[in-house]
């Protein structure tokens, strides 16, 4: 199964781009704005929160370990 949410490798300046089912949501600083991103793209809260806690294999995190939001290295 393909990841439907995607969090793109850190920005130098901080913040993965996300992207949910092919659309661009915005940047996360944290867990709790990716599980707005999550939220305002339709899951349940309850739901989107259990899918970031725990990392679902719908969620591909890229280029970095998962819940790490700081500048690349």
């Amino acid at each position: 199964m393909d990841p439907t949410i995607i969090v793109h490798r850190p920005r130098p300046a901080g913040g993965r781009h996300v992207t949910v089912l092919g659309q661009d949501v915005g940047v996360a600083y944290s867990d709790r704005d990716l599980i707005e991103f999550l939220r305002q793209s339709g899951l349940d809260e309850t739901d989107a929160e259990a899918m970031v806690d725990g990392d679902s294999p719908e969620i591909e995190w890229v280029a970095a370990p998962a819940h790490e939001y700081g500048g690349a290295a």
